[in-house]
C-alpha cells in the first residue's frame, strides 16, 4: 500500500511539473483570450514555417477595438506605456502562434525577437521597452520563452504604432 501512496505522489508531482510548463494553462491562469488574427497590412503573410522554425512577421499593438498603441517613447507615451505595448504585441504574436500551431503546447523555444521602438531620436531606453514582450514570453513559456534578442529605435512605424516585433519560434513537430 505505500509503494501505491509514493507511486500516486510521484504521479502527481510530475503532472504539476508538467502544467507548470503548459502554456495554454498559464494563459488561462492570467485571463487572457486571444483576440482573432488580424490580416496583414500589406502584400505578405503573419508567419511562414520552414520546417521546425517558424518566422513571425511584425505585429504591434494591436487593441481589441482594432486601433493600435500609438505614438512616439520619450515623447507621447512613458517607458511603462511603451512596456505595456510591447506585452500587447506578445499577446498578438500568442494568436499567432496559436492559429498556425493550434496550441501554443507545441512551442519548443522562442529562439529570436527583434523589437523596435517608435521613438524619439534622443530616447536611449529601447530595451526596458521591448522587456514587455520578453517578459510576457518568459511568463507563459518559462525556460523556453527566454530568447536571443534586438531591441532598436525607429523614427516611425506602420500606423505609427509604438512598437512593432517580429519572432522566430522553434516548435516540436516538422511540418507534414
Amino acid at each position: 500500500m505505500k509503494k501505491i501512496v509514493l507511486f500516486i505522489a510521484a504521479l502527481l508531482i510530475l503532472q504539476a511539473g508538467v502544467n507548470a510548463q503548459d502554456a495554454e494553462t498559464r494563459l488561462k491562469e492570467k485571463g487572457i483570450v486571444l483576440a482573432p488574427v488580424s490580416n496583414p497590412l500589406g502584400n505578405y503573410v503573419n508567419a511562414v514555417r520552414v520546417g521546425n522554425l517558424l518566422f513571425l512577421a511584425g505585429k504591434g499593438p494591436q487593441k481589441a477595438d482594432n486601433t493600435f498603441i500609438t505614438g512616439k517613447v520619450g515623447r507621447d507615451l512613458t517607458i511603462e506605456q511603451g512596456y505595456e505595448a510591447a506585452r500587447l504585441t506578445a499577446i498578438n504574436h500568442l494568436a499567432v502562434l496559436k492559429s498556425e500551431l493550434g496550441s501554443l503546447n507545441k512551442v519548443k523555444r522562442v529562439v529570436k525577437v527583434t523589437g523596435m521602438v517608435n521613438c524619439t531620436e534622443d530616447f536611449k531606453d529601447q530595451p526596458k521597452v521591448i522587456n514587455g514582450y520578453s517578459d510576457f514570453m518568459v511568463e507563459i513559456f518559462g525556460d523556453k520563452g527566454k530568447h536571443a534578442r534586438a531591441a532598436v529605435g525607429m523614427y516611425a512605424l506602420p500606423l505609427n504604432m509604438a512598437v512593432e516585433v517580429e519572432a522566430i519560434v522553434e516548435v516540436e513537430d516538422q511540418e507534414r
